[in-house]
């Protein structure tokens, strides 16, 4: 099995709510890692992580925003519980980042969004080979349901109109004459918002 040679962390974003800090310091705190928390004059927070032997530190700016906290990081990672805990976070919080996990000779490329893997690359030299990619199948199966419902909501509109306009063909009275003209004008407008 290949050795990871270091993490990086490209563009990571976390945004957390006030009541989830202290969930955050939990986390890194299972994680067996060295911790200091500092409280900035602006109300911003800062979360220093550090490995069991002092060697590598990790620094987690949190601006004030919105009510909540928001951090943007661009790290290199080597101690594997730092590594842990910043999948961990990224995961929890439903982080979005680009995090490339070195390896001698390749590099894994795994794409984060709302805190899920949404992709993984396999880079060697200039080529690139996507070895996974999440497909929502649920949501593409939900969405082509709505399509076919609309579809046979279309197909009934116009079932009902060619009703109309058959009656309207049978009918000499002017008074339902004009009822029906008011359904067909309602039923071409729906027809056109559905099709559109």
């Amino acid at each position: 099995m290949a050795q990871r040679v270091a993490t990086e962390y490209v563009n990571a974003s976390l945004s957390l709510t006030e009541a989830e800090m202290p969930t955050l310091i939990s986390i890194c705190e299972l994680q067996q890692l060295r911790l200091q928390v500092f409280v900035l004059d602006n109300g911003n927070q800062e979360v220093v992580l550090e490995d069991d032997v002092g060697k590598e530190s990790i620094r987690l700016t949190f601006e004030r925003a919105n009510g909540g906290f928001h951090c943007a990081l661009t790290c290199r990672v080597v101690h594997p519980r730092l590594t842990n805990a910043l999948r961990k976070l990224v995961a929890s919080f439903k982080g979005d980042a680009v995090v490339n996990r070195i390896y001698q000779g390749f590099t894994m490329i795994y794409h984060y969004i709302q805190g899920q893997v949404a992709c993984i690359v396999e880079s060697k030299g200039a080529t690139l080979r996507t070895v996974f990619e999440h497909r929502d199948t649920a949501g593409g199966l939900e969405s082509l349901f709505q399509l076919s419902s609309v579809e046979e909501e279309i197909s009934r509109v116009r079932g009902s109109v060619n009703e109309l306009l058959d009656l309207r063909n049978q009918t000499k009275e002017p008074g339902l004459i004009k009822e029906i003209d008011e359904g067909l004008k309602s039923h071409s407008r729906l027809l056109f918002t559905l099709e559109a």
